[in-house]
């Protein structure tokens, strides 16, 4: 066969079948660059077939329910129970059964540039996405619990069409849908773990507009939890609408200003 450049290989390696004859050959080549090349793809095939399993294993309730009967599985999952500031925000997802979103994980767990990425993903492949939002005020009436609670029916409210079956992180949603809660659920589903994206990145917009509004507070750093930087900023320039008066950390600054 034909001695190729090292470039030639770099470019005619993708072009390669499992079965094809090159591959026995480039084995065969001494040059340390080439077998460099080569152990360099193995390594990014042995990291696709390890996403592979593991996008398998996130599926493992989706497949349980599909061969139940369900068609449109909606996972659930909120962002902004413990912040001193800001909505609580729910998100609703369900996903076609032939998905494929390969670092999909617990938005906690992913960098801000991944879930704004991965976000646009869901986006362009979701079956329906629903977002529910609960504000400061109300999360003052009703307890950050409830609130979460009815985010989430909001979220579920807002899915067209409407999802059979619901996969719930942690919580159960006050709806008369089919439901299954799950603890950590935005790491063992992969509806779950797409609805935690949606509501991390929307309730992060929502924040950093808010810092936009209220740029003495930090918003778009610390999205409303209760940072040094952002206790300092309560004590020194008192509360906004919305900051969270039932949250300790702001009852007190407030009998502080009185």
């Amino acid at each position: 066969m034909k001695r190729y450049t090292v470039k030639e290989i770099e470019a005619l390696l993708p072009q390669l079948g499992a079965d094809d004859p090159h591959w026995e050959w480039l084995r065969r080549d001494e040059r340390k660059s080439v077998q460099a090349l080569l152990a360099r793809l193995d390594r990014e095939q042995a990291r696709r077939r390890a996403e592979k399993q593991r996008w398998e294993a996130l599926l493992r309730w989706e497949r349980e329910l599909y061969a139940a009967g369900a068609a449109r599985i909606a996972g659930i999952d909120e962002a902004g129970r413990g912040p001193l500031a800001g909505p609580v925000v729910a998100a609703a997802v369900i996903l076609p059964a032939g998905a494929y979103l390969p670092g999909l994980d617990d938005s906690k767990r992913l960098t801000p540039a991944k879930r704004e990425a991965l976000f646009a993903q869901i986006e362009a492949c979701a079956v329906a996405i629903g977002i529910g939002i609960v504000s400061a005020a109300e999360i003052d009436e009703w307890n950050i619990y409830e609130a979460t609670r009815r985010a989430m029916a909001k979220a579920v409210e807002n899915l067209s069409p409407p999802p059979d079956y619901l996969l719930v992180d942690a919580m159960t949603v006050p709806c008369s849908l089919p439901q299954r809660s799950l603890i950590k659920g935005d790491a063992s589903s992969a509806s779950i773990a797409a609805a935690s994206v949606i509501a991390k990145v929307t309730r992060d917009r929502w924040m950093t507009e808010l810092d936009r509004r209220y740029p003495q507070y930090g918003f778009a750093r610390h999205m409303g939890y209760g940072t040094p930087e952002h206790l300092q900023a309560i004590r020194r320039y008192g509360v906004t609408p919305e900051h969270r008066r039932s949250f300790a950390p702001v009852r007190e600054a407030l009998n502080e200003h009185r």
